[in-house]
């Protein structure tokens, strides 16, 4: 007999049309509407990035798709089956367990499309999975991080070389380029909390500086959110007018903390950054997203099954 689990992927969510945009942003201030200058300053770069599309949600689409995919590939006695959980959008996460619920899904794993966790990230969407899975008698057990996975620093060395690659084709010398890691800020009140993010994503770093033999690098942050409170920096774009008083003039960025193409790459990357890049008369390129890679993929589906092997599978 073939037993089933659930597998609720996670992210941040983003509207599928314009239309929609400013319930996804109330939503996101907890309830609270955005001015008319907020709400068009983020319809504005969505509407920025080539075509007016919504990549992170086409591409959250294909990465449940391709996960399970990929999980059920080997075949056995085991079949999985992915639901989607979005932050601020629908099918909200605890959309995604009720729909497990309607499916029969009595055990289940939970995963976050991020590789490195924080309680003030990943954390909140284990809470809210959690609460509604016990509310609805499903038993989840959830994978909180996996930011050095073998085949992940691996592949995402192998972007980090192939565009360091690209740098020498148009002259410049691999040690010249100044390799930028970047992530999400988030509140420096973290730090008190001993929270793990900023050492999983430096260990992250540090391990494909290693695997690609890179000495000229640093971490840098972005998209920090617009409070009163202070978030973590220095700012990427901070970073880059330091680099350009240092007479830095060819530089990489890596944004490892995010593995698809959203609002935060392509616009505060591809447009804001590269503007920046312009005006300090900077060579400024960035590696690939991760997407719905095959290897990526494979990192999801091997911390999947190892959290799955911690249910009783006799039982389901």
């Amino acid at each position: 007999m073939t037993a089933k689990i659930g597998v609720l992927v996670m992210s941040y969510g983003t509207p599928e049309s314009l239309e929609q945009v400013e319930a996804y942003y109330t939503h996101i201030r907890r309830g609270h509407a955005p001015s008319a200058e907020q709400l068009k300053e983020l319809k504005d770069r969505y509407e920025a990035i080539v075509g007016g599309v919504f990549p992170l949600r086409e591409n959250t689409d294909r990465q449940v798709e391709a996960l399970q995919e990929t999980l059920n590939k080997s075949g056995g006695d085991v079949e999985y089956v992915c639901y989607q959980g979005l932050k601020h959008a629908r099918p909200f996460i605890e959309d995604g367990v009720e729909a497990m619920v309607r499916d029969g899904i009595n055990h289940a794993v939970g995963i976050v499309l991020a590789p490195h966790y924080s309680v003030m990230s990943v954390g909140t969407y284990i809470k809210r999975a959690k609460e509604k899975a016990e509310a609805c008698g499903i038993t989840i057990t959830f994978v909180e991080s996996y930011h050095l996975h073998p085949e992940l620093v691996d592949v995402l060395s192998r972007r980090v070389s192939a565009k360091l690659d690209q740098f020498e084709e148009t002259g410049a010398a691999r040690g010249d380029v100044r390799v930028l890691f970047s992530a999400h800020s988030l509140p420096e009140r973290i730090l008190a909390m001993g929270d793990p993010y900023v050492d999983q994503l430096l260990a992250t770093s540090q391990a494909i500086a290693d695997k690609t033999g890179v000495s000229n690098w640093q971490f840098t942050w972005q998209s920090a959110g617009r409070t009163a409170e202070p978030w973590l920096g220095p700012d990427i774009l901070d970073t880059m007018r330091e680099l350009a008083k240092s007479e830095v003039k060819y530089v990489l960025s890596a944004p490892i903390g995010f593995v698809s193409d959203h609002l935060e790459v392509l616009y505060d990357l591809d447009i804001e950054a590269q503007a920046l890049a312009a005006e300090l008369d900077m060579r400024l390129m960035r590696i690939e997203s991760l997407n719905s890679d095959p290897a990526y993929m494979s990192v999801l589906s091997d911390v999947v099954r190892a959290k799955a092997g911690e249910l009783q599978v006799n039982q389901l």
